[in-house]
C-alpha cells in the first residue's frame, strides 16, 4: 500500500498512522537486501511501525500526563523513522522516490504529534 493510493483523513491519526505503518512494511519488503541495507531495514520496520501503537496507546492513557508520556514517544519514534528512511536512501538510491512521499507523511506526523505534546497543559 502506498501512500498515494490510500486516501487519508489528516484528522484521523489511528488510521494515520496504521496507513503509515502499512507502508512503511511494504517499503521495505519490496527493498533490495544487502549487507548495508539489511540493519537499516530491520530499525526502519521497527521504528516506522512503532508510532501507531504508542499514539494508540496514548489514546487510552490513565491520565493527562500518561497521555502526554505516550505521545511523545509516537514522536521519537517519528524521528527515529526519518532517520532511518534517509540512511535507507542513502544506501539504496534508487528507491529514494519510493521513500521520499513517507519521508514526507512521517515529517508530518512529527510536526503533529509535537504540536499535540507542546499544547497539553499537565
Amino acid at each position: 500500500v502506498s501512500m498515494d493510493q490510500v486516501p487519508i483523513k489528516k484528522y484521523d491519526l489511528v488510521e494515520r498512522t496504521t496507513i503509515f505503518g502499512r507502508s512503511i512494511i511494504q517499503l521495505c519488503k519490496s527493498s533490495k537486501v544487502n549487507i548495508v541495507s539489511d540493519p537499516l531495514i530491520r530499525q526502519l520496520v521497527r521504528s516506522g511501525t512503532s508510532i501507531g501503537p504508542n499514539y494508540m496507546e496514548a489514546t487510552c492513557a490513565s491520565s493527562k500526563k500518561d497521555f502526554r508520556n505516550k505521545v511523545f514517544i509516537a514522536k521519537k519514534e517519528s524521528q527515529e523513522t526519518k532517520y532511518w528512511l534517509v540512511m535507507l536512501s542513502a544506501a539504496l538510491p534508487e528507491i529514494k522516490p519510493a521513500i521520499d512521499p513517507l519521508w514526507q507523511e512521517c515529517h508530518e506526523l512529527n510536526l503533529i504529534l509535537q504540536k499535540i505534546t507542546s499544547s497539553l497543559k499537565i
